[in-house]
């Protein structure tokens, strides 16, 4: 695996389920929008005051002039970010519940958590590593997805905040938790800046294990719970991608988006090809819900280079998401499993595509794929990668 170091975790550095479950429900409403009418605040940290498995829950708030991001230590989860519309108004584009026990007891979507320790899916639950095979949950029949049965998503961090603008979460997988080798520490910051939120992730391992980490956030530009994500107008700098088989694991293939459904090179409306079925990646997904290759990033002497990874403009916002990793991968999954069932923050719900999800990462399966890049990470070694996610109306 290429490490990509951080020069300053605190400052540069920086899914229902994405690789979702479940069957594809009914259309109907799916192609209406609204913005929101009242206005939004954040969650009241008082109702994120619990513990589980012994360990207190928190919500940890990050603020400065532009941004306004709420964090929990359970999962790791961006719970709410808020920023202005072209309007100026206060709009909360990340899907999220409004207390704790939500996130605990509600079915699992993943939102806003830092999943891993292998975000995506690995087939049918194993690998081999140095001649050794590891067994895996098979929690997304019949493959594993995000770390297992209770994934990085699942557990409470240990949350130090920094200053106004920052956040420290730290946890120890222990050797053989969710069957994957290695004491594995691991650090994620989150920081904002004038107008981004950047996520840095920092690890260690004892012994040899796979590590992909990446944070699961729903994204909905014209405000959360405002109905469908169709007419948002994507763009992803990825001249190819990792087509895949009904069970949605890459068949090894690397194949082109010229002349597909996923050709997004130049800025398209998310829904405008979403329901060519004819097309049998589009089937298998019931949607969007594939890897892209991102373009390589240009070499800058002396410096990480940030790769320009997805563009995205809320039609009736205004409110523009700019995605930049270090990762050579970006999930782009279209909320195709998410059904209405869930009660957001302000009384909202997950309707059918009413969100979208763009998750930096290593491709999927990438353990049983000797040809991906490699997500191994071996004793001595430091994983540690970035992604930012920057708002605007520009």
């Amino acid at each position: 695996m290429k490490k990509l170091f951080i020069f300053s975790l605190a400052s540069a550095t920086i899914v229902l389920a994405s690789c979702g479950t479940g069957s594809q429900p009914p259309a109907t409403g799916a192609d209406t929008a609204t913005t929101n009418t009242v206005p939004v605040t954040l969650p009241d940290p008082a109702a994120f005051h619990d513990s589980v498995d012994g360990q207190p829950t928190a919500l940890y708030i990050l603020k400065n002039k532009q941004i306004s991001a709420a964090i929990t230590n359970y999962g790791a989860r961006v719970v709410s970010l808020l920023v202005p519309d072209q309007k100026g108004t206060p709009t909360d584009v990340v899907l999220g519940y409004d207390s704790i026990g939500k996130y605990i007891h509600q079915p699992d979507t993943y939102f806003g958590a830092v999943v891993g320790r292998y975000g995506n899916r690995i087939a049918k639950g194993r690998f081999k590593l140095d001649g050794k095979q590891y067994t895996l949950a098979t929690n997304n029949a019949p493959n594993h997805l995000h770390g297992g049965n209770k994934g990085f998503d699942a557990v409470v961090w240990t949350g130090k905040q920094l200053s106004d603008t920052s956040l420290e979460l730290t946890y120890l997988s222990k050797d053989g938790e969710e069957g994957y080798p290695g004491n594995l520490r691991v650090t994620v910051i989150y920081t904002l800046d004038s107008d981004a939120l950047h996520v840095g992730y920092a690890a260690t391992t004892d012994k040899p294990t796979v590590l992909n980490l990446t944070n699961h956030s729903y994204f909905n530009l014209n405000g959360q719970g405002s109905g469908t994500i169709n007419n948002h107008v994507l763009q992803i700098f990825a001249d190819r991608y990792t087509p895949v088989d009904s069970t949605l694991i890459p068949t090894g293939k690397i194949d082109s988006v010229g002349g597909t459904p996923f050709d997004f090179r130049q800025a398209t409306a998310i829904g405008a090809r979403v329901g060519d079925t004819g097309n049998i990646q589009i089937k298998y997904g019931k949607g969007y819900d594939h890897n892209f290759v991102l373009d390589p990033a240009p070499p800058v002497a002396g410096a990480l280079s940030p790769r320009p990874a997805a563009i995205v403009r809320g039609d009736l916002s205004g409110i523009v998401l700019s995605i930049t990793t270090d990762q050579p991968g970006i999930q782009f999954y279209g909320g195709n499993f998410l059904n209405g069932t869930n009660p957001l923050k302000a009384g909202k719900k997950d309707d059918y595509r009413s969100a979208f999800c763009l998750e930096t990462q290593h491709y999927p399966d990438s353990p049983n794929e000797p040809s991906f890049p490699s997500t191994v990470l071996k004793p001595g070694e430091k994983y540690a990668t970035w992604t930012y996610f920057r708002l605007s109306t520009k």
